[in-house]
Parts: C-alpha cells; sequence; structure tokens
C-alpha cells in the first residue's frame, strides 16, 4: 500500500509539473515574441505539448490553472494559422477553455492569463470578421465581430463593428436592422471617438425602419451634444420637414445657420421650409371664407418670399448651387402665376382694375426671369427647370420660346 500511495504521489507531481512548464514555456513565448519570434515559437510548442499532458491527466485536467494555459496556448497557435479549416478547431479548442477557466477560476489566481487568452481570441475574431466583411459576407462578419464583442463586451471598436455589419447586412435580411440599432444606441452610451457620425447613422437606420420619431429624438441628441456638425444639424432639419414640424425646423435652421453662416444647404433647407409653409398657406386659401382666404395668401407670400431670400443666400454661397436656382425660380415664379391669373379673373367692365393686376403680374413675371434662366443654365437637362421658364414665356404671352422650350422638355422626357 506504501509503495502504491508513493507512486501514484508521483505520479500526481509529474502531471503538476507538466502543467508548470507549460506555464513557463508560454511566459517565455510571451517575452520573446516580439523579438525573437524562433525562440518564441519554440517555447509555445513546448508549451502545448506539456499543456496536452496536462490535460489528458484526470488530476490536473480540471484545474483552473490548466483551463487558462491551455487557452491561451490554443488562442495563440489559432490566430497565427492563416487557414480557415486549420485554424477554427483550434479556435474552438481555445475557446471552450478559455471558458472553463473564467468559470472554475473563482479566486482570480489565473486572471492574468486569462485575459491574455481573451484578447487573443477576440483579435482572432475580429481578424475573421474583417475578413469576411471585406469580402461582403456581412452576415457572417456580423457573427464574428459579435463574438468579439462578447469576448470584449466595452471595446468600442467592437461594438462598432458588430453593428456597421449588421447594418450592412439588414437590406439582405431585416433581422439585422434592430441589431444594428442596438449597438449603434451601446456605442452611444461609450467615450467612443465617432459617436457624431454614429448619430447621424443611427437616424439613418431609423429612417429605414421607418420610425421618424426615433430618428428625430436620435439626431436631436446628436445635434445637442454636437451643436456645430453641420450634418447632424442638416439631418434633423430634413427629418423636421418629413414629419410636418416646419415651424420647429425652422428655429433649428436658424440656429445651425448662426453656427455655420457660409453653409449653403442650410440656407437651402431653409428656403425649403418656408417654401413648405407657403405650400400649406396656399392650401388653406382654398376657402370661401373671404378673410381666411386673405390671411392665407398673405402667409403664402410671406414665406415664399422668405424662401427667395433664402435661396438666394445659397446662390451667394455657391453661385453653381442647381438645386438652389431650381427652387428659387419655382418661388419666383409662382406668385407671378397667381398674379397672372387674378387679373385674367377681373371682370371686363372694371378696365383700370385690369390693367393693375396685369401690370403687378408683369413685374413678378421680369423678377422671376433672370432666375428661371439662371436654373435652365446650370442644368440645362432639366425638366423643372425647363418647365417654370416655360410658364414665364406664357406669363409673357411669348409663343415662339414657349413653343421651343417645349420642345426641349418632350425630347428629354423622351430618353
Amino acid at each position: 500500500m506504501a509503495g502504491l500511495l508513493g507512486l501514484v504521489s508521483a505520479t500526481t507531481f509529474a502531471q503538476k509539473n507538466e502543467l508548470t512548464k507549460a506555464r513557463d514555456e508560454y511566459a517565455k513565448f510571451e517575452n520573446l515574441r516580439g523579438t525573437t519570434p524562433q525562440l518564441a515559437n519554440a517555447s509555445l510548442k513546448n508549451a502545448r505539448e506539456s499543456i496536452d499532458k496536462a490535460a489528458a491527466n484526470e488530476k490536473t485536467a480540471t484545474l483552473p490553472q490548466t483551463y487558462a494555459v491551455k487557452a491561451a496556448v490554443y488562442a495563440a497557435y489559432a490566430i497565427a494559422d492563416s487557414v480557415a479549416t486549420t485554424s477554427l478547431p483550434l479556435y474552438t479548442t481555445a475557446d471552450e477553455a478559455y471558458k472553463k477557466a473564467k468559470e472554475t477560476d473563482t479566486k482570480g489566481e489565473n486572471k492574468d492569463v486569462i485575459e491574455i487568452a481573451s484578447k487573443t481570441l477576440a483579435q482572432y475574431q475580429l481578424n475573421k470578421g474583417v475578413n469576411e466583411y471585406q469580402s461582403g459576407k456581412y452576415d457572417l462578419a456580423y457573427a464574428s465581430f459579435n463574438s468579439f464583442r462578447e469576448i470584449l463586451p466595452e471595446d468600442t471598436n467592437a461594438i462598432y463593428y458588430t453593428g456597421l455589419s449588421a447594418a450592412n447586412a439588414s437590406p439582405k435580411d431585416p433581422k439585422f436592422l434592430p441589431l444594428a440599432i442596438t449597438n449603434y444606441n451601446k456605442l452611444l452610451t461609450t467615450a467612443y471617438s465617432k459617436n457624431s457620425d454614429i448619430y447621424f447613422e443611427l437616424s439613418t437606420l431609423y429612417l429605414t425602419a421607418k420610425d421618424t420619431t426615433a430618428a428625430l429624438k436620435a439626431v436631436s441628441d446628436g445635434v445637442a451634444k454636437y451643436p456645430t456638425n453641420t450634418q447632424l444639424r442638416s439631418r434633423e432639419i430634413e427629418i423636421s420637414l418629413v414629419t410636418g414640424k416646419q415651424e420647429d425646423a425652422i428655429a433649428k435652421i436658424q440656429s445651425a445657420i448662426a453656427n455655420d453662416p457660409k453653409n449653403k444647404s442650410l440656407y437651402y433647407y431653409a428656403g425649403i421650409t418656408y417654401a413648405k409653409i407657403g405650400d400649406v398657406a396656399e392650401k388653406q386659401a382654398k376657402t370661401k371664407d373671404p378673410v381666411k382666404k386673405a390671411e392665407a395668401l398673405k402667409k403664402k407670400t410671406e414665406n415664399y418670399a422668405l424662401a427667395s431670400s433664402m435661396y438666394i443666400k445659397a446662390l451667394e454661397v455657391d453661385p453653381n448651387y442647381a438645386d438652389a436656382a431650381l427652387n428659387l425660380g419655382y418661388v419666383k415664379i409662382n406668385p407671378a402665376i397667381d398674379a397672372y391669373n387674378a387679373a385674367n379673373a377681373v371682370p371686363a367692365n372694371k378696365q383700370k382694375e385690369y390693367e393693375a393686376a396685369s401690370a403687378k403680374a408683369a413685374a413678378l413675371f421680369t423678377e422671376a426671369k433672370p432666375y428661371m434662366l439662371k436654373a435652365v443654365e446650370l442644368n440645362p437637362k432639366s425638366i423643372e427647370a425647363l418647365t417654370n421658364l416655360k410658364s414665364y414665356y406664357l406669363g409673357t404671352k411669348d409663343a415662339a420660346n414657349a413653343t421651343k422650350t417645349q420642345k426641349q422638355i418632350e425630347a428629354l422626357s423622351s430618353k
């Protein structure tokens, strides 16, 4: 019996010695890998041989240190292997050992080795995810980046890559859209250096999900945190317009312009907002109540004038801003057409009233003319710009040019 006990003790000692050797050889690997890779790889090989022996013996197989060292060793082998079919089994072995190490190391005695293993495993999934993402396999990239994130849950790159791959996978598979939204929202709770972009991207995701309320909140939160960010300001205005909150949009635009007075887009959006308010007033003018009709038409005229001033400022910043020129032409020609129609509605027995109304219309058409021509000059293939110009020619009874412009419109329409 004494001899048997001695044999068991010797065997246990031998296996613990293998575990110690595996730990020490792995430590050498970590110290040498940056300076002498050849010696480092030899130590890693020795570490693997010893940890395999320790893991195979029932006396040491379930020790926290065995799991920890095995996880670190096999993770190092996995990340060094560039062939997916051979590296994945190594990774799986490392991952299983890593989870066991975390579970059993209740005293934290192997904390340092476990942390090294976790970072190596995360790096493996990161590398895998990058390759999949670059190959356009966004669903696979999401799975890899999500594994990366699960290992390092507070790593901002892990969260961002997971959200980004989910966002790119969502057009083909809608289930990824809420996953992208969740990760971007999580990222906003961190100190990620590019969170201003994340607010913008998050609003885009909400718009894709047809949740304009959440989209507006996301971008408004972004503006509150980054008040000088033009991209966020512009998006906030866009969503405000889409949701019918024109008055709110005006206040936000004026604030944005104060922060960035040379931004042509802000003036452009201001013009759109005022024009939309004018359009709403025009619809309100279709009433039999003469007082309400007069008030609505006055509101339309005032807001079209404000829209005009904003578009002009946008063109002062960029004289070649075609969209601003097109919209400016519209808000200029529209009141002229209204005045023209009003003049033609004057009874025949009221000659002086008709002449006054016609003179007013003519003055408005004259004022609109350069803007009509400018819009066509900047974008000669714009049917909208040509249509506005044709309206000018019809209003000034220039039949020849109206016919010529109509032929241009028909030629573009047939293409």
